[in-house]
């Protein structure tokens, strides 16, 4: 399968090229980066610590996705954006772990769906992803009268917050509950907030050094708890869960899927 990595220069970038070259069943047909970045015109392999690939990191996706099977696209909602009306109109695979989506944005992610077919996670790695289906399971089982709570930790340079990871698990939890998650979110608290309301799901946020990605969910019970925590130590594990999403998305139908049917959860 012919791949372009956009944000190639970047640290998620370098590492789906490197993961995309390791594989026995993809090659990097293509490396994007954003106009006026210092890696324009490097090669793709020698940008990732790789040696030469005789793939040109450019700024002109029209040119990087010309002869390409799929995309993977970790970079901002703008840039997501731009690159999801690209693949519709090639017709090809779009892999989306671009986080700090507003619903303009997801809206706008849907209608290129409509054509190109889409994966969309917040997370892309097996383990969150089976994390979030025991949240929906346990969140399913137990009643209003169990809090849930959703603490995440990452590196001191995230600039979204909550994470994508951590929506992701609340969305989790809300359909476990049958309830919309933007009606019983809880993002902050400060000052004189008095009693929690039954239901609602809270989010506590985290910045600091170099963590990679922390992602807890409590369930608070009368004289108990329930703790379900992921802790991700590389990022090998989010390149290597986009590229068997695209693996998966070559050939299918256009829609917009998520790991869930990647992994037939």
């Amino acid at each position: 399968m012919r791949l372009v990595v956009v944000g190639a220069a970047g640290r998620m970038g370098q590492m789906l090229v490197k993961t995309v070259v390791e594989s026995e069943d993809a090659v990097l047909s293509g490396a994007i980066e954003r106009p006026g970045s210092m890696a324009l015109d490097q090669d793709a392999g020698e940008a990732a610590g790789l040696g030469r690939l005789g793939v040109r990191i450019t700024d002109d996706p029209l040119v990087a996705l010309l002869d390409a099977d799929g995309v993977i696209d970790f970079t901002t909602p703008a840039a997501t954006i731009e690159i999801a009306a690209l693949a519709a109109q090639a017709r090809i695979a779009h892999i989306v772990g671009t986080t700090g989506m507003t619903d303009k944005d997801l809206a706008k992610i849907e209608a290129a769906a409509r054509h190109a077919t889409i994966v969309r996670s917040g997370n892309m790695s097996l383990g969150v992803n089976l994390l979030a289906g025991l949240v929906e399971k346990v969140a399913r089982t137990l009643g209003t009268d169990w809090d849930i709570e959703i603490l995440e930790m990452h590196h001191r340079l995230k600039v979204d917050a909550p994470s994508g990871t951590a929506l992701l698990l609340g969305e989790a939890a809300a359909k476990g509950r049958e309830i919309a998650l933007a009606d019983h979110s809880v993002r902050a608290r400060d000052g004189h907030t008095g009693p929690r309301k039954a239901g609602d799901i809270g989010f506590a946020t985290l910045r600091g050094g170099s963590v990679v990605g922390d992602h807890s969910v409590i369930f608070a019970g009368a004289g108990e708890r329930i703790e379900l925590t992921h802790r991700a130590e590389d990022r090998g594990i989010f390149a290597r869960g986009a590229l068997r999403a695209a693996l998966w998305a070559r050939g299918r139908k256009p829609g917009l899927y998520s790991m869930f049917d990647v992994l037939g959860l």
